[in-house]
């Protein structure tokens, strides 16, 4: 057997959960993908794999030898990384993914400079509001934006850390007026996103402490963009992230309201599926990234 092949095949079968599925990927059969893996387990004198028709699930064997295969994998794949990017160049097919608005807004106005200092990288990438899975997508990197990282076998790293603020435009509150404590908010016309834990519940946090809001909004978007344009028309009030909010906010189109209070502050997460580390063309994206943010 060709120990670093069958690894590969190991870990792609536990990633994909299917041995076609993995089969399909590697470009072999799944009847040859069973053999290996029956070889494997003969050699290692335990079973790694239970099957049943319905499921397939790893045991303590299987875990250990994913987990260890999966870091010399890794190892050698970085040195290959390392060894043809040379004296520290970055080429390669760099695949990010990151939400609409977070794309639009923060990644989309870094890309010209960033592409311009890279020439030999290809770049994809990818904006969904929902989130999607590393390995199916074939990303290098995800950003997300999320309270917490579930545990997982990505690896995150945090990056920043989001505001989520309360708007509305100066012609909605010189019509409606300004509520004057969170409570009032309930009388007002309000704008809620339907991707966020927060759609009809908002826990701010303000100088009295923590209040939670129920809510029900006359309007909801799954686009921060499209919610931030429906605000800036006076349709309304409702929560922005700062990286959405920033612009209109300093150009006088929306204003804070309530501006002691606010949504908890969720984190930006970089996602890698890597257990060692970053290749060169990732790091150099998330250093250009993180500069702009911090500017």
């Amino acid at each position: 057997m060709d120990k670093l092949s069958v690894m590969q095949a190991f870990r792609r079968i536990v990633e994909r959960g299917s041995f076609a599925r993995a089969a399909e990927d590697l470009g072999v059969s799944p009847a040859l993908l069973s053999r290996e893996i029956k070889l494997l387990e003969e050699s290692l004198g335990s079973s790694l794999l239970t099957r049943t028709t319905r499921a397939m699930s790893l045991t303590d064997a299987g875990r250990l030898y994913y987990d260890e295969a999966s870091s010399i994998l890794d190892a050698v794949a970085s040195v290959e990384t390392r060894i043809r990017d040379g004296a520290g160049a970055v080429r390669g097919h760099l695949k990010v993914n990151a939400s609409s608005s977070f794309g639009q807004t923060v990644i989309s106005p870094i890309l010209p400079e960033f592409l311009e200092a890279h020439p030999d990288l290809r770049l994809s990438l990818s904006l969904d509001d929902r989130i999607v899975d590393m390995i199916e997508g074939g990303f290098d990197v995800s950003i997300r934006i999320l309270p917490a990282m579930p545990d997982s076998s990505l690896i995150a790293r945090k990056i920043g850390t989001m505001r989520q603020r309360i708007f509305a435009a100066p012609a909605y509150l010189d019509q409606a007026g300004a509520p004057e404590r969170p409570q009032d908010i309930a009388g007002h016309r309000v704008i809620g996103f339907l991707l966020a834990d927060h759609l009809t519940k908002w826990a701010l946090l303000g100088p009295s402490g923590a209040i939670i809001l129920d809510l029900d909004p006359a309007i909801r978007v799954g686009n921060s963009l499209v919610l931030r344009d429906l605000l800036i028309a006076g349709q309304g009030i409702g929560t922005l992230p700062d990286f959405v909010s920033n612009e209109p906010e300093r150009r006088g189109e929306l204003v804070r309201v309530l501006p002691e209070w606010e949504l908890p502050a969720p984190e930006i997460f970089a996602v890698t599926a890597s257990r060692l580390g970053m290749d060169a063309k990732v790091t150099v994206f998330l250093d250009h990234l993180r500069a702009a943010m911090e500017a």
